[in-house]
Order: structure tokens, then sequence, then C-alpha cells
């Protein structure tokens, strides 16, 4: 993708300490996830991963999705 910055969309990056070490990150708009040893590893795996799967598959219309919470009872 293109660094220019006209070319560019800010997109969600989710980040959480993985049970086994290391980092996963998720992109909720795209479903992309990826690894990496550290928070930055982690970050810039998901980055290229985004973007390779959005030269396949563009977001429609550059439209956002609307991102909300839900609950759920406590399984724990």
């Amino acid at each position: 993708m293109s660094t220019d910055a006209r070319n560019q969309v800010e997109l969600t990056a989710v980040l959480w300490a993985a049970s086994e070490g290391g980092f996963t990150a998720l992109n909720p708009e795209t479903g992309t996830v990826s690894e990496g040893e550290t928070e930055s590893e982690a970050l810039a795996n998901l980055t290229e991963a985004t973007e390779l799967f959005l030269e396949e598959f563009p977001l429609p219309d550059r439209q956002m999705p609307v991102i909300t919470t839900i609950r759920i009872a406590d399984v724990a």
C-alpha cells in the first residue's frame, strides 16, 4: 500500500498478551490477526497482514463499520 497520507485509512487494532507469551493483535474491520514477541512486533505484523488482505479485498467505499460492545454472562 502507498505511504502517501492521502491514501491511508485509519483502522482499529486490538492487542492483548497471549497466554503462551508474546502478543496477539486483531484488526476487527478486516478480521486479520497476527502475533509478535513484543507489542510493537505484533502491531507491525498486523499492519503487514492487514495491508496484504486489503490488496485482495478492499474495504467497500472506504466505509467504516460501526463498532460497539455487547454483554454476555460471565462464563468463568
